[in-house]
């Protein structure tokens, strides 16, 4: 009687190594960080490889899916993050310096955080129209004086407490009107902002 070899077995190569065919194949087989079934790694287009790279966009421009983009956090982390930081102060600044020269009594129209808001529209309607010209090249003049200055200058919570005090103070239409009037002025002063500066800068004018 003749007896059969017994079989041999290999044993199994760890997930994740190139000489495991599983490792890419298998769906069900959970490969380790920094593999190709990783979908932290660079194989993915829409990803960041660098997990010391922040993934919260602290520019509103900045695009994480946009590599060309994303690249702006990582080459320029700290004069970005310094010229947000800077800017905020001093917007902050100002609008508090606002409300101490025009306080808004209690359960009064918020007259002067309506004026704050009108302003700082108008001037980011300035900022955004000198941008779109070419005006300001320097890289961080929008971080600067749109997201710092002005982010800082507007509020949106105090319209919001204002409208709130209105409420609690049993004055629902001065409420309701400060909800509407409020963004329809911040809207209308960015428009017209927006819509002097590009007159203004037109060719045709500039050639007068």
């Amino acid at each position: 009687m003749t007896e059969r070899p017994a079989p041999q077995r290999t044993p199994p190569a760890r997930p994740g190594t190139p000489t495991d065919p599983e490792a890419v194949t298998d769906p069900g087989v959970s490969a380790s960080p920094g593999t190709a079934t990783d979908p932290g790694t660079a194989t993915d287009p829409g990803a960041v490889a660098d997990p010391g790279v922040a993934t919260a966009a602290t520019d509103p421009d900045v695009d994480l899916h946009l590599p060309a983009q994303r690249a702006e956090l990582r080459t320029r982390p700290v004069p970005l993050l310094g010229a947000i930081a800077a800017g905020g102060a001093l917007g902050a600044c100002a609008r508090y310096a606002a409300a101490l020269a025009w306080p808004t009594p209690p359960g009064a129209f918020g007259w002067t955080t309506m004026a704050v808001n009108a302003v700082g529209c108008a001037a980011i309607g300035v900022l955004m129209a000198l941008l779109a010209a070419g005006r300001l090249a320097h890289p961080l003049a929008r971080p600067f004086l749109g997201t710092g200055i002005l982010g800082g200058f507007t509020t949106f919570s105090t319209y919001a407490v204002g409208v709130e005090g209105l409420l609690d103070d049993g004055r629902p239409r001065a409420a309701l009107a400060a909800l509407a009037l409020t963004p329809t002025v911040a809207l209308a002063a960015v428009w017209a902002a927006t819509a002097a500066i590009r007159r203004l800068l037109a060719p045709g004018r500039r050639r007068r």
